[in-house]
């Protein structure tokens, strides 16, 4: 299974995309259930991997494939020495607020978007993210790590 490393482009996307709230809860309750305690982690880990797999060459490829998954707007607010800073905004934001879920994380994000800018930049990088909810946004602070 691990072995399977075919890259995806942006136009597999294209066929692939759903809405409504079947997403959210297999996201936020069935796998943190199913992985329990290192749910974290894991999903970072898998953004990252979802990353690799993924054909990202610039920033805007990264911009795009984050419309593409649902995920939202990302954009770039502000690029550092060490550090880039990103805001993704999108109404489900302020929908999985407001719908009570257990625990509501962008790690999967952070690992995808950590991934794809070390893969950009050719440099080691670890992302973070906060809820923002007055904005109805997240922020995710790449930080490189070299």
């Amino acid at each position: 299974m691990g072995k399977n490393r075919q890259l995806t482009d942006e136009t597999t996307l294209d066929f692939l995309h759903t809405s409504g709230a079947g997403y959210d809860i297999l996201r936020y309750i069935c796998l943190p259930d199913l992985l329990g305690k290192e749910a974290q982690p894991i999903l970072y880990i898998m953004g990252k991997n979802l990353a690799r797999k993924m054909q990202v060459g610039s920033m805007e490829d990264i911009i795009s494939f984050f419309e593409k998954l649902g995920w939202g707007n990302l954009q770039l607010i502000k690029e550092k020495r060490r550090e880039m800073i990103w805001e993704l905004t999108a109404e489900q934001i302020n929908t999985r607020q407001q719908a009570h879920l257990p625990e509501v994380e962008y790690r999967l994000e952070a690992g995808f978007l950590a991934e794809s800018i070390q893969q950009i930049k050719g440099l080691p990088c670890e992302g973070v993210e906060e809820i923002k909810p007055k904005n109805n946004s997240v922020q995710f602070s790449i930080v490189y790590t070299k």
